[in-house]
Formats: structure tokens, C-alpha cells, sequence
């Protein structure tokens, strides 16, 4: 499926009525690792109420120890503190990088805002090294603005 089509899915799935927004978002997880062979692990981490740290949303891959991530740890953490995308090619390049899974060859996270805040992320994990294009990046904006409407 190209991005084109899954934007369609994701709209489809985010302006379901008969779902609550957990629901969507692993939908959103489940349809993004499906489709889309290089992502293998798909989940979302929120602001944790007024605590400086994020917590682990609906996922759809291997599980975590990492339910809660403080602000500036990790690729995660860091884009908490950034507002800014962050793609990692090589997380073994990486300095402050939380390993998952000794599979995990490359991240990429993008923010989410509400109102201008960032609340929360998508979380990408690939098993592939530097398998993220800007086209990513593009896509997984278009995800996120997609959330923020339902979250907001």
C-alpha cells in the first residue's frame, strides 16, 4: 500500500464514530506495521498527566520494559524535550538511545500537538538500518495531525 492509500485508511479509521480512541490508535498501529514492511514496532507515548515523562499508548510489536520514559531519555524522551522530529538511521550511533530489542536498527519518532503542545508521539522501530525517507517523516506528520483531532 502506498502512503496515498494508507493517509485514506488512517482518515477512515480516525473518523470511525463507533470507536474510542484507544481503539483507533492501534488500529492506526496495527495498519501502519502491516503494511509498511520496515515498520516493526508501532506505538504511541503520551505526556503522563503533569509529570515529565511519557507513557506507553496502544503498541502493536514485541513488548516493552519501557511503559514509562522520562523527558530527554531516549530518542523518545528527547523529542519530548524538542518538539522536533527525530530520525535515527543507526541507533547504535546513538549516544542516549534506549535499546528495545538487539533487533532494532533504526528509529524514527514524530510529535504530536494539540493546540500547540506536544502531548505525545508515534514511535517507530525498524529492523532495517536507514530505511526512513522523508516521505516517512511526511506521512507520519499527516498521522499525527490525524491523532491530534481526535485527541483534542
Amino acid at each position: 500500500m502506498t502512503f496515498e492509500q494508507l493517509q485514506l485508511k488512517v482518515t477512515e479509521i480516525t473518523s470511525n464514530s463507533n470507536t474510542t480512541v484507544d481503539e483507533k490508535l492501534y488500529a492506526i498501529c496495527e495498519l501502519l506495521e502491516a503494511n509498511i514492511t520496515y515498520y516493526n514496532w508501532v506505538g504511541f507515548y503520551f505526556k503522563n498527566g503533569d509529570k515529565n515523562e511519557l507513557k506507553l499508548g496502544p503498541y502493536v510489536g514485541e513488548p516493552t520494559d519501557h511503559t514509562i520514559i522520562p523527558f530527554g531519555k531516549g530518542i523518545c524522551g528527547q523529542v519530548a524535550v524538542s518538539n522536533q522530529n527525530f530520525v535515527v538511521p543507526d541507533v547504535s550511533a546513538q549516544d542516549n538511545y534506549i535499546a528495545c530489542s538487539i533487533t532494532v536498527k533504526a528509529e524514527i519518532v514524530i510529535p504530536i500537538f494539540v493546540n500547540g503542545e506536544n502531548i505525545g508521539q508515534i514511535d517507530i522501530d525498524s529492523n532495517t538500518p536507514d530505511p526512513f525517507t522523508e516521505a516517512d517523516e511526511r506521512f507520519l506528520e499527516f498521522v499525527c495531525k490525524q491523532v491530534a483531532e481526535i485527541i483534542a
